[in-house]
């Protein structure tokens, strides 16, 4: 199944959809422009709509490029949400940023088949463990939060929550536009 959203290419954009263009494709990496001249993932969405799309991408480099938070942890949060909403554009980028990042293999396997990893490092328990109560309740339980707070602080840990919120809108993009892989990626949950 293809997007829900017609591609838009740079040349049929107004000056906003353009410039959002520009700062999407110049702040990422490469890869981001389709044969066909469209933008992938959630960024096709958010040209349609360049108020709001250069809002979030701003607000996910933000979180993503100017916080205190490791790489690694950063990513295993965002599996961890995509694995949840079952968003295969987010989890095919995101997997392979995670275990570049250090996430363990064996860890990201678990995320992707919805059972709870095993952890050899405290911070990505602690980590995973904000980001699937949030997923699943809305919520942090107290020992949960406890230990993110010890880890990360008050900063580090709205950082985290609003990371994971980001990421479940992100994968509501993708999911309720049905975005599409790229040609040749595999689904990690099927078609």
């Amino acid at each position: 199944m293809g997007s829900r959203l017609p591609y838009l290419r740079r040349d049929e954009l107004g000056d906003a959809g353009a410039a959002l263009w520009d700062s999407i494709v110049e702040s990422r990496s490469p890869g981001l422009v389709q044969e066909d001249g469209g933008l992938v993932g959630p960024f096709n969405a958010w040209v349609h709509a360049p108020g709001a799309g250069a809002r979030l991408a701003s607000l996910g480099a933000s979180l993503r490029f100017e916080t205190g938070i490791e790489r690694r942890l950063l990513e295993l949060a965002i599996i961890t949400v995509g694995a949840h909403w079952k968003a295969e554009f987010e989890w095919w980028a995101h997997s392979r940023m995670a275990l570049e990042a250090g996430v363990p293999p064996a860890v990201i396997e678990a995320i992707r088949r919805g059972e709870f990893p095993s952890f050899a490092v405290d911070d990505e328990r602690i980590v995973h463990a904000v980001a699937h109560e949030l997923v699943r309740t809305g919520r942090l339980g107290e020992s949960t939060y406890a230990e993110a707070l010890a880890l990360l602080g008050d900063a580090g840990l709205v950082e985290l929550v609003s990371l994971c919120g980001y990421y479940t809108l992100v994968s509501f993009t993708l999911n309720a536009f049905t975005v599409p892989l790229p040609p040749g990626a595999e689904p990690a949950w099927g078609s």
